[in-house]
């Protein structure tokens, strides 16, 4: 199973989508907490899963249980915690989610993990492809989109 992760932001739209576009991804599965901000440009909801539709021939899904907590969240962006401490409180929610049982493997086959975060290495759509990796019986090869 391939599996894609991409950020949105210090992209452009026309690259956002081409890469989309160009790695024929079938759905995004949005793990963002908050889907709506106006700071989000094309990325916003209504308008992702319109852009994805008419140019990419994509779906939208929003998986809210594979987004950290506000309180997690803030805590690492306001730099209160650190990257590590960020990973284990999220690794440790969504293994009290059991996201590995609630997550329908076919929904990533195929599929795109989006978040803000430019780079995957401090977000946590690679912690829940890691984790997904970990704890499935399928083999995923992940490809983060820059």
């Amino acid at each position: 199973m391939k599996t894609y992760t991409i950020g949105f932001t210090q992209k452009g739209a026309d690259r956002f989508f081409t890469l989309i576009k160009n790695n024929n991804i079938s759905r995004i599965i949005d793990v963002r907490l908050k889907n709506i901000s106006q700071l989000a440009g094309f990325a916003k909801r209504d308008d992702l899963k319109y852009f994805l539709s008419e140019l990419c021939d994509a779906e939208y899904i929003h998986l809210e249980e594979l987004a950290p907590t506000k309180d997690i969240l803030s805590d690492y962006k306001k730099k209160i915690i650190t990257w590590e401490a960020y990973r284990d409180k999220f690794n440790n929610l969504i293994a009290k989610r059991n996201i590995e049982r609630s997550v329908d493997k076919s929904l990533l086959d195929n599929g795109c993990l989006l978040c803000s975060e430019h780079q995957p290495h401090h977000c946590h759509r690679k912690l829940v492809a890691d984790y997904l990796n970990e704890h499935w019986d399928t083999d995923i090869e992940v490809v983060h989109l820059i």
